[in-house]
Order: C-alpha cells, then structure tokens, then sequence
C-alpha cells in the first residue's frame, strides 16, 4: 500500500511519532552530557561511578511520574534502568581513564 492510499489520519500520526521520536533522541542526548560531566565530577573527586541511593530515588520518581502521565509503571522502570546502565559503563570508563587505566 503506498502513502498516497494510507488514510491522512495515519499520516498525521505516524508524523508526531517521529518528531517525538526525534525530540526523545535530543533529549537523551542532553541526558548524556549532564551524566557525563557528571562522571566527570565522580572520577575527579574519587566518588564512585553508581549511586544506588540515587537510583533508587530515582526509579521511586520515574513510577510516580509514570502514573501521573497513565505509562506503564514496570516500563518506566526499566527503561531507566537501561538508562542508568549505559551510564555507570559510561562512568565507569571516565573513571578509569582519570586514574590512568
């Protein structure tokens, strides 16, 4: 079926998917240079790349705001928790390369 017989509603909707998809992607972008200066900071003061008290504040925040917007808890959570995975491995990394490894 081509573009020209998808009914313009399709259309409609298909195109906010991508520009959330695009505004999504900047936002993690954004995400991952707070978390980077962030390990930055870490590794300069010799603080270690996970915080579990904070991740689990974190997670608390994320279901709650999931809630509150009717999203899958349980999906809110693991997607930050992917989040959050990268970036201890990104910190992890800083880490190492500030004590000369």
């Amino acid at each position: 079926m081509s573009t020209s017989t998808l009914p313009q509603e399709l259309l409609d909707l298909r195109a906010s998917i991508d520009n959330i998809d695009a505004a999504l992607i900047h936002m993690l972008a954004e995400r991952f240079r707070c978390t980077k200066a962030v390990g930055v900071l870490k590794a300069k003061t010799g603080l270690a790349p996970a915080d579990p008290n904070r991740e689990k504040q974190q997670v608390e925040r994320l279901r709650s705001l999931a809630l509150s917007a009717d999203l899958d808890p349980d999906f809110a959570e693991k997607f930050l928790n992917f989040i959050v995975k990268e970036v201890i491995r990104h910190h992890e990394t800083t880490a190492a390369k500030e004590n000369g490894g």
